[in-house]
């Protein structure tokens, strides 16, 4: 990675304004039901006190529209962070103005603290210039450690870098860019990309991206039905993007002229309606009956996406193979999760992208025996997709790093 990261700076005596992803669940009564990403940014947060330096952690929750929600604050965040830390973590109910300033205006070496939701402001989506400024003003360097915001122009990702001489790469941010990168970059083969999810419009640019990179293109989720009707299959009433039918088309034929060997489910788990207890059946993909929805892919698609991922060195998966969170149609996803684990056991780097993938690894229990699970779903998608992200491109180019 050609960026400066924490390990190239001693944060001695300096405020750091520190991005990280706290938009974490909250139930009802404002308790955290997953804190994986507070966790997941511990080591530099760690990294930074340790050196004698000072936090200003910054996130979004939710999505308040530039107003005050009280549901939507980050109070529950810092008295968690608070926890896990063993240490005393402030919350200052603004992120900017006097009373953010009163309490940054207090720190002493090792302090931490934690500003409100930064979309209470809606400058902070509009990447204002002077939001971004007063932000910045808290601080002498600033550390990206949230990729999964990292797609994102705001003021807080990309406007206050404007304002730092260095902004540098937080442990989370450089693993992210190491493994996904690593991935496209120097993949080592047979190369796969498993790719899920309800929709072809959210995936084009992705399989676009990946065809002539990976050995074996593997499809499945609803998306399945799209590419199906293009084929002339009947779908019954399987979710279908009507006017996707000729990029599908079209899809197919471009795999074709391609590096990779395109990968369909041979069979489909239908029923009626979603729920869990649902009547279902198993019929070929080309079967599916009228009034019946596919709702994930089969045992013999199983079969067939291991046969075609066997012997791979390196994996990509983003997007489920069917409605995971009801349990008549949990069973392929998490068979792909159990597959994936099996390869890196056996020495294969395997990324999955975020989102419901990611769910889904943590729900079947496997979250220690992949290599790498992306904290960011759009942010991840947007990688494999080839761009560039706003977030990272920000920050200070390591022609500079050993700088402290």
């Amino acid at each position: 990675m050609n960026k400066v990261t924490v390990d190239d700076i001693n944060f001695q005596g300096r405020k750091a304004l520190l991005r990280v992803d706290f938009n974490v669940p909250l139930d009802s009564e404002q308790n955290i039901t997953d804190d994986r990403r507070i966790v997941a940014s511990l080591p530099t947060i760690k990294k930074i006190l340790d050196d004698g330096g000072m936090v200003i952690a910054c996130s979004h929750l939710g999505r308040p529209k530039g107003k005050h929600v009280a549901e939507m604050s980050l109070r529950p965040a810092a008295i968690r962070l608070w926890e896990l830390l063993g240490k005393e973590v402030h919350f200052a109910e603004d992120c900017i103005g006097p009373e953010a300033a009163n309490i940054v205006g207090k720190m002493k070496d090792g302090d931490c603290v934690l500003l409100e939701n930064l979309r209470f402001h809606p400058e902070e989506e509009k990447n204002d210039p002077e939001f971004a400024r007063k932000l910045a003003s808290l601080a002498d360097i600033y550390v990206n450690d949230a990729f999964g915001s990292a797609h994102r122009a705001h003021a807080s990702t990309q406007g206050v870098t404007r304002y730092f001489d260095q902004s540098v790469a937080g442990y989370l941010m450089e693993k992210e860019l190491r493994y996904l990168g690593q991935a496209l970059a120097e993949p080592k083969r047979p190369f796969v990309a498993i790719l899920g999810g309800a929709k072809i419009s959210g995936k084009i640019d992705v399989i676009t991206n990946l065809m002539n990179e990976v050995d074996v293109l593997i499809i499945g989720g609803g998306m399945v039905f799209t590419f199906s009707k293009a084929m002339g299959y009947p779908i019954g009433d399987s979710l279908l993007e009507e006017d996707k039918i000729d990029l599908a088309k079209e899809i197919i034929e471009n795999v074709k002229g391609s590096r990779a060997k395109l990968v369909f489910p041979a069979d489909v788990v239908v029923a009626a309606e979603i729920s869990d207890t649902a009547e279902t059946k198993v019929v070929d993909l080309d079967k599916i009956p009228d009034g019946m929805k596919g709702l994930d892919i089969g045992p013999a698609s199983i079969k067939l996406f291991a046969d075609s991922m066997a012997g791979a060195r390196t994996v990509v998966w983003n997007g489920p193979m069917g409605v995971f969170e009801s349990k008549p149609f949990a069973a392929g996803t998490f068979a792909v999760a159990r597959m994936l684990a099996d390869l890196t056991a056996k020495g294969a780097v395997t990324v999955v992208g975020g989102g419901d993938s990611a769910s889904a690894v943590s729900k079947a229990g496997l979250d220690e025996k992949l290599t790498h699970i992306s904290t960011g779903g759009g942010a991840s998608l947007e990688f494999l997709e080839g761009r560039q992200l706003p977030g990272v491109v920000a920050l200070t180019n390591a022609a500079g790093a050993g700088v402290s």
